[in-house]
């Protein structure tokens, strides 16, 4: 079968590798010059089922609102003239109760340790590098009061598969001693020895190459997707710059850009773009740095260790497809950076970034069939996008066989 993935980001290159793998034909077509230049460019770098807890919280919905108006805070709200903000919002505040941000916890945890399992074999089967780690992640809090009651989340995803330790400061130096000289109060941590680490961009690199260099997937980089070619309930082709292309089936994983060209179709896809920012620097003194990946749970920044590299990340910004940045943009991130690591590195040499979370707004990706019988989605992954992009290539791969999934898809497939 002709299969059309639409976007070479992490989560697209990953299911055209597992398309590829069952024997279909397989064309990506992305914008870029290359595989990995938007969302999955520079992320926080982290494979996380640790962090599979729903934005959507009653805790967030404070936040959320608190940010309209305090713009120094982890989530920041641009108000503007945006309609498709204001209907995200409504949506996003609807699940902002204990009961929905449970049960959309409980779907992202699935898919989340089902896609450490299948980045794991994937790595075995291809041997690809990507500045990998596997000693885990450390969620850090400040105070006393703060890690009691964020321990919770964790301990729940604990009785949902995941494998978790509540440390204490003692504990938690022995874990990383990238952390013995902080400056900041530390009074424990989450230890989720299950996660990993990585260099997202490298790995789609890696991956992209692979596909085409083993499995004949065609790359047709510095190419728009214009419009969709249908009759009835198929999409025939898609039109692109570089001209018409047939298909039988075709894939969307557009990132942030998928909610704005499904509406094109009468598709309901509340996918919106949410900013962050990322700094990669190099280590001036390794043995200063993390070992590990960790997230600074009360200051909202995250980091990893990817090789040499510090990667720092923070902030969720709600303003619309705006990428541009500012050196102010970055300081939080740096003081948090400074506090934990003083020594390991020189913030004037760092690389500054930002890029755009595909945010559903109850958390959870979208697969499955959308108003053509064979025009399949494979987006929304929002902050977790690189935890779950193979567990949702095979997911997708199975579904376009018409396989049976491996893991239960109620909560994952579209309905509309």
């Amino acid at each position: 079968m002709r299969v059309l993935v639409l976007g070479a980001g992490v989560v697209g290159t990953a299911a055209a590798y597992y398309l590829a793998r069952d024997g279909h034909e397989v064309t990506v077509i992305e914008r870029h010059a290359t595989a990995a230049r938007g969302t999955s460019y520079s992320n926080a770098g982290l494979v996380s089922p640790g962090d599979a807890t729903a934005w959507a919280s009653p805790a967030a919905l404070k936040t959320f609102l608190r940010g309209i108006f305090n713009h120094d805070l982890g989530i920041r709200v641009r108000c503007r003239l945006d309609p498709y903000l204001f209907a995200w919002s409504l949506r996003f505040l609807r699940q902002c109760t204990r009961a929905r941000m449970r049960a959309n916890t409980d779907v992202k945890i699935r898919m989340a340790l089902y896609s450490r399992e299948c980045i794991n074999a994937l790595i075995a089967d291809t041997g690809i590098a990507y500045d990998g780690r596997s000693k885990g992640i450390l969620y850090l809090f400040r105070s006393q009061q703060s890690l009691d009651q964020g321990s919770q989340n964790y301990l729940y995803l604990g009785r949902h598969g995941l494998d978790v330790e509540v440390v204490d400061r003692t504990r938690l130096l022995q874990l990383e001693p990238g952390l013995a000289n902080s400056r900041g109060p530390l009074a424990g941590a989450v230890y989720s020895p299950m996660d990993q680490t990585g260099d997202s961009r490298l790995f789609t690199e890696a991956l992209a190459a692979h596909a085409a260099e083993k499995l004949g997937v065609k790359f047709l980089y510095g190419t728009t997707v214009e419009a969709l070619d249908t009759e009835g309930d198929r999409v025939r082709a898609v039109m692109t710059s570089a001209g018409r292309i047939e298909a039988d089936a075709v894939v969307l994983s557009m990132g942030p850009e998928s909610g704005v060209f499904g509406r094109r179709y009468g598709i309901d896809l509340p996918v919106y773009p949410v900013k962050g920012y990322t700094a990669t620097i190099p280590l001036e003194d390794p043995a200063l740095g993390p070992t590990m990946g960790g997230a600074d749970e009360d200051s909202f920044v995250a980091y990893s260790r990817l090789g040499n590299r510090l990667r720092l990340t923070s902030t969720a910004e709600f303003t619309g497809f705006d990428r541009s940045f500012r050196p102010r943009d970055f300081r939080s991130l740096f003081r948090t950076g400074h506090e934990l690591f003083p020594g390991a590195f020189d913030e004037k040499k760092a690389e500054l970034w930002a890029g755009l979370r595909p945010m559903m707004p109850n958390s959870i990706p979208v697969f499955g069939p959308a108003r053509f019988r064979n025009f399949y989605l494979d987006t929304g992954h929002g902050h977790l996008g690189w935890t779950m992009a193979c567990g949702s290539g095979k997911f997708l791969a199975d579904l376009v066989a018409g396989r049976k999934p491996e893991i239960d898809p109620q909560g994952l497939i579209y309905k509309g």
